[in-house]
């Protein structure tokens, strides 16, 4: 297990943080970027269900953990079909590269309303192979699917919508509130984790349930919406973490970066924006019972006293005040040295230090970053040369020689390598023509240097519209 690591953090005032932020930097002549080619794009589903809610899609919201994933010998995608169906499909993939044909189970149950964070996550339990399915679900009581011990090592005969049986509104039997962004990890001693918010947006806590032998058990909060933020001669004393990441490195360490969102809008600098500020990060040694900040000092006990607060010293590594636009739930990855790697995005002060229209100023003014740990410890932070040109957010995959690929919102995709510091930036796929953002399954990227984004084609109204799973090789 790795130690806990101890560095100098250089904190600077929140706003000139902002509003120096560095021109980006472009590669040197003498640096080459990381490479990708596309080798398929394949359609799902002709007839996706398609209607707009929060500027984002149901089928592709980038907090679903995970709606693309591999395990084993199988890739799994997840989706609501036309008449409000969740669907599931895999196929079976060779170590050479090559797939098999997608086979899909439709699973008894209707989705109950046109809302963008009723998405559908996937989880897979090693110890009994049971696929894990929580869906539907914003401030509310869970819907939740658990497979047949072993369908997911089992022969294509085996893969029937019957195998997942009735939808269930708690875990086997324990309740968790009410929930939403239901995110699956698989911790390094075999067991399933799920990570979620209970409570609401601007006053709710983050939280973790874990399953072994065949049953759950509700965790607890790890995260608190108590405390007191000020800024712009304003105060607000509730709030709500938002994650951009949570999950496992190889040596068994959990990651968790996140967004706070402050309830009260007069911290703001003026109507018009959200009340996101901050890029917070902590860790786990224990399996997410313990979380520390980067001094090894406790921030949070999970299900105890202790939590992780906005007045928790020591836990914010990009200090943003809430007038620039930042975006939550983004992206997170740890690189082979176990270091974290961010992608945020907001509108740089060089635009404007007062945001006054959300989402049309981000995406005239939205700008991407890189923001990751050294090997020091120092936070270092990088502008993508790539405009966002919209509203949404990117992910961040990195492949075995730690080359990171950014999939930005309609699937453009820029690419940096490790050798360069991640600072030569360049775009090596010009888009996928995608409404928004995409979901990536990167499971098979260590291995064999490929990763799928799964991603929907815009439509206008209502109208169901193809969704995609596009593969590609990190060259």
């Amino acid at each position: 297990m790795a130690h806990p690591r101890t560095s100098q953090l250089r904190r600077f005032l929140a706003a000139a943080a902002a509003a120096a932020v560095a021109a980006p930097l472009l590669p040197s002549p003498a640096q080459a970027a990381a490479g990708l080619t596309l080798t398929g794009d394949t359609v799902l589903d002709e007839q996706a269900l398609y209607f707009v809610s929060y500027d984002g899609l149901v089928n592709n919201s980038s907090f679903q953990q995970d709606a693309v994933l591999t395990h084993g010998g199988h890739q799994y995608a997840t989706w609501y079909t036309a008449d409000r169906s969740p669907v599931i499909a895999r196929r079976a993939f060779s170590p050479e590269g090559g797939h098999g044909e997608w086979k899909s189970v439709t699973l008894p149950h209707t989705l109950s309303r046109d809302d963008s964070h009723n998405t559908i996550s996937l989880g897979v339990s090693p110890e009994d192979g049971r696929l894990h399915v929580a869906l539907d679900t914003h401030s509310s009581t869970v819907h939740y699917f658990r497979s047949e011990a072993g369908l997911a090592g089992a022969p294509d005969s085996a893969w029937r919508a019957e195998a997942f049986g009735e939808v269930q509104r708690d875990l086997e039997g324990v309740d968790v509130g009410t929930f939403t962004y239901p995110r699956f990890l698989q911790t390094p001693s075999g067991g399933l984790q799920l990570s979620f918010r209970t409570g609401v947006s601007g006053n709710g806590v983050s939280e973790l349930a874990e399953y072994r032998d065949g049953a759950w058990t509700r965790l607890g909060a790890w995260s608190s919406a108590t405390g007191t933020y000020e800024a712009n001669g304003g105060s607000s004393e509730r709030r709500n973490l938002y994650l951009h990441g949570i999950g496992y490195d190889p040596d068994g360490r959990l990651h968790a970066s996140f967004t706070w969102r402050e309830q009260s809008g007069d911290i703001s600098c003026g109507p018009g924006n959200v009340t996101n500020h901050d890029t917070g990060y902590v860790y786990s040694d224990d399996e997410g019972r313990t979380w520390r900040t980067e001094d090894g000092s406790t921030a949070a006990v999970t299900g105890g006293d202790r939590l992780l607060s906005v007045d928790t010293p020591g836990h914010v590594v990009d200090p943003l005040p809430a007038d620039h636009a930042l975006l939550n739930q983004e992206t997170q990855a740890t690189d082979s040295a176990g270091e974290p790697h961010l992608v945020i995005s907001y509108v740089p002060g060089r635009f404007t230090s007062c945001v006054t229209d959300f989402t049309e100023d981000r995406r005239r003014h939205g700008r991407a970053f890189h923001l990751y740990r050294d090997g020091s410890g120092e936070w270092r932070k990088t502008e993508i040369p790539e405009p966002l040109n919209a509203f949404g957010r990117s992910k961040l995959v990195l492949d075995a020689d730690d080359d990171a690929y950014v999939i930005m919102p309609g699937g453009r995709i820029m690419a940096a390598s490790a050798e360069s510091g991640w600072t030569d930036w360049t775009k090596v796929h010009d888009g996928l023509g995608a409404f928004g953002e995409v979901l990536v399954d990167d499971d098979r990227l260590l291995e064999d240097g490929r990763f799928s984004v799964l991603y929907q084609e815009p439509s206008t109204g209502t109208a169901p519209s193809p969704i995609r799973v596009a593969d590609f090789r990190a060259d």
